[in-house]
């Protein structure tokens, strides 16, 4: 009798928990990780973050996190000499137990709230975090050891990502707009500065150079009837005169991914704030993680290497924009078409060539065809929560070229941009994963 009543009491210390509980086997779920993936997300689109900055987010975030996890499974190799001038992250103390998916949240949750302006948001979230954990029943020493390596691999981490010219480029000066009808002219309502001029000397973490995988230029700026640049343009001012234009805008709205969309109502002035382009892809990669039931460093090494090549895409994606300075459809056929002639999506504020989306979607596209195979169909609720209803895909590729033609249905893109834009990311994709993952094949169309 005595002993039974012993291991009731035990069992109510225990939160009623079996006396063989192993917190570690509970604590490796990567839903939590799934979870706090969502909070940066949320945070980026409440900040207001452009493309480029918040592929810089998830980069070094996700980078943390699988640092953290890695050092304690060997299995995965760490990304140190294989990232530009990233050391190897101090190890974790021998003989010593660690909870590694926990370090891994806090190391992503900590160099995750350095790099965005909310940092109460990040915070709050932490806080629920911590008490699911310790309602685990995991050991407090193992806690307080594993939330102290999350956090020191972090901060080696953001030590590494100071390095990386963003700050520099911070006070660098504004693009200058130019006279000539070929260059870029800041567009309505808001007619705001170009975004990131700069882009392309953020240190790339496997890119050799921000232009290697620069492609050819765009057409020479010729509005005679009947040129070649001509026809671009008239292609893009007549995308929704088509049968199935219901369709087009559909795409077109799906994909807008606009960080910061301004609307004026009389002389009244919002922003709208949506998912960047990369946030799209990153929620992609969750996607397909939950779908295939990846287990927690599955699910943490596809974040990071999505993150990396979505990082890369928009440098060499940037890059061009501001060698070529094309100017965007909208100012074209407003001058010289159609002066009341608008967009269907909102356009951005930055040069036209390439297209962000077409570099970018192709680029990750080619990693996530790598780690979760050809053909890997799913349906894409992503805007769901910004009021657009999902969208079902065959695979990466189909979706990389939805997105990509998305931005000639919008306006905002002339046909090469998106062509030339998608052969450029597939070719940073190829890159990236032949350098993180040699001997992966990137899959075909």
């Amino acid at each position: 009798m005595r002993g039974l009543t012993l291991f009731l009491l035990v069992s109510i210390a225990l939160g009623c928990r079996p006396i063989n509980y192993d917190f570690q086997q509970e604590t490796s779920d990567p839903e939590r990780y799934h979870r706090a993936m969502k909070r940066l997300t949320d945070v980026i689109v409440h900040d207001i973050f452009s493309p480029p900055v918040a592929a810089r987010i998830y980069s070094y975030a996700n980078i943390a996190g699988y640092e953290a996890f890695a050092a304690g499974h060997p299995e995965y190799e760490s990304l140190a000499g294989r990232l530009r001038d990233l050391q190897l992250v101090p190890k974790p103390e021998p003989g010593k137990e660690y909870c590694f998916p926990l370090a891994a949240v806090e190391a992503f949750l900590t160099a995750g709230r350095e790099l965005i302006f909310s940092e109460e948001k990040i915070d709050s979230f932490h806080q629920v975090m911590l008490m699911e954990y310790k309602a685990t029943g995991m050991p407090g020493d193992v806690m307080e050891r594993s939330l102290a390596y999350g956090r020191q691999v972090a901060q080696h981490i953001l030590d590494w990502s100071a390095k990386d010219n963003y700050k520099q480029t911070r006070t660098f000066p504004k693009y200058t707009i130019s006279s000539n009808p070929a260059t870029w002219q800041p567009t309505p309502p808001a007619y705001m500065d170009a975004v990131e001029p700069h882009w392309n000397k953020i240190r790339p973490m496997t890119l050799v150079s921000a232009d290697q995988f620069a492609p050819p230029p765009p057409t020479p700026y010729d509005m005679t009837p009947g040129s070649r640049f001509y026809n671009e343009v008239m292609e893009v001012y007549k995308a929704l005169d088509a049968p199935n234009r219901a369709e087009r805008e559909a795409i077109a709205n799906f994909w807008d991914c606009n960080p910061y969309e301004t609307n004026q109502i009389g002389h009244v002035m919002f922003a709208t704030k949506k998912i960047s382009p990369g946030g799209h892809w990153m929620n992609i990669a969750g996607l397909a993680a939950r779908q295939s039931k990846l287990d927690f460093g599955q699910t943490v090494q596809a974040y990071t290497l999505t993150a990396i090549t979505l990082f890369e895409a928009f440098i060499s994606c940037w890059d061009e924009k501001y060698r070529s300075v094309l100017v965007r459809p909208e100012t074209v056929i407003n001058r010289s078409v159609d002066e009341d002639w608008l967009p269907l999506l909102q356009t951005p504020p930055f040069p036209e060539y390439t297209s962000g989306h077409s570099v970018a979607s192709s680029a990750a596209s080619v990693m996530l065809t790598a780690l979760f195979g050809d053909n890997f169909a799913f349906v894409d609720d992503t805007e769901l929560e910004f009021g657009l209803s999902p969208r079902s895909f065959r695979s990466f590729f189909h979706a990389a070229q939805e997105a990509s033609i998305s931005r000639l249905y919008g306006g905002i893109h002339y046909r090469p941009a998106i062509e030339n834009g998608v052969v450029q990311g597939r070719q940073v994709g190829e890159w990236v994963l032949q350098k993180l993952l040699p001997g992966k094949t990137p899959g075909v169309n």
